[in-house]
């Protein structure tokens, strides 16, 4: 077996890999930089760069893409499903990760923290300090867009430091999402307007880009909070940066962005009340230890020739390639 991987997993993936394969890491995200050693390789595991149908095409000998996370987005789903390639995933294992980092950011905002830290740095210690921006996150409500795995946690979380919950999610009836703790909306634009957080938790899909813009952005209240753990590309950052300049909304933290890595001049970070971090809600060592011995497992596995449950196109079993091997092929 041959694999290549973009970045470096943790320990435990690596350790997987190279105890039963050659192993090219190439500590790149531009998949056109290493197409020689994409030669002849059975599988590509991705951190952050882009597999399209073009990259797809010059791997004649790809068996499997792994992806250790959830989100898929960056991978031609389409390409891989259409040469018999499944996408290996390792969802719901950073679930309580993300929403501990969502919680974490609401904290941060509710206790002026990031400007605390800079107002105190520069001497202004009184000034900021009286500067009346703290407040209690108790029965506050918190709007959720998105109540899958993620989603679930933050809701749980939130309900245990005694905020309020609302939810909003297309897949579940209105029983599931009060089964959850959480008043249902079957429309999101109308929840906005209630909240005082609205965190994202959705897939970025056609649906869901832009899905908070201008307008959403308007109908929410003066004093709210956006938080975004799920995909950037979920929020209209131009229109981000516009309603946090002129206080259409208090503040917003991401933990995501539209591209990256984003650039260091990218006007989002000149934007006023905004807490940004590196893509790193996922990345706490527990959770990281597990999601990339599950997905290299599916990897190994699909390279066997078995049907691994865990992936993001399961059409891919109705490939030629797949849909003929018999349960002794199938390992």
């Amino acid at each position: 077996m041959k694999f290549c991987v973009t970045q470096k997993l943790w320990p435990t993936g690596m350790e997987i890999i190279e105890s039963q394969a050659e192993c090219f890491v190439a500590d790149n995200d531009n998949l056109n930089n290493f197409t020689d050693q994409m030669k002849g390789v059975d599988a590509l595991v991705i951190r952050v760069c882009k597999v399209d149908a073009e990259a797809i095409a010059k791997c004649p000998d790809l068996k499997v893409i792994g992806r250790p996370g959830a989100g898929y987005d960056s991978i031609d789903e389409p390409a891989a499903t259409a040469a018999g390639i499944p996408i290996v995933l390792a969802p719901g294992v950073n679930s309580r990760s993300v929403a501990e980092h969502t919680l974490a950011m609401m904290f941060a905002m509710s206790k002026n923290l990031l400007e605390g830290h800079n107002g105190t740095a520069a001497g202004e210690f009184y000034k900021t300090r009286n500067l009346g921006k703290i407040f209690l996150m108790e029965d506050k409500m918190v709007g959720i867009l998105g109540l899958g795995a993620v989603g679930k946690q933050v809701a749980k979380l939130c309900q245990g430091i005694g905020m309020k919950t609302c939810g909003f999610d297309p897949f579940l009836t209105r029983e599931q999402v009060e089964a959850l703790g959480c008043v249902y909306y079957d429309d999101y634009e109308k929840m906005l307007p209630e909240c005082d957080f609205v965190s994202l938790h959705m897939p970025l899909v056609e649906s869901t880009v832009n899905m908070i813009s201008k307008k959403q952005l308007q109908s929410m209240k003066r004093s709210a909070y956006l938080v975004n753990c799920a995909r950037g590309g979920i929020v209209n950052e131009q229109d981000l940066i516009e309603a946090l300049n002129n206080e259409v909304i208090a503040g917003a933290a991401v933990d995501v962005f539209a591209h990256e890595p984003p650039a260091a001049a990218d006007p989002l970070f000149t934007a006023k009340n905004l807490i940004a971090s590196p893509h790193c809600a996922a990345l706490s060592d527990e959770t990281m230890t597990q999601t990339a011995a599950k997905c290299m497992e599916g990897c190994v596995a699909v390279i066997r020739g078995e049907k691994w449950p865990l992936v993001a196109n399961k059409a891919v079993y109705d490939h030629p390639r797949w849909k003929n091997r018999t349960p002794e092929q199938e390992g």
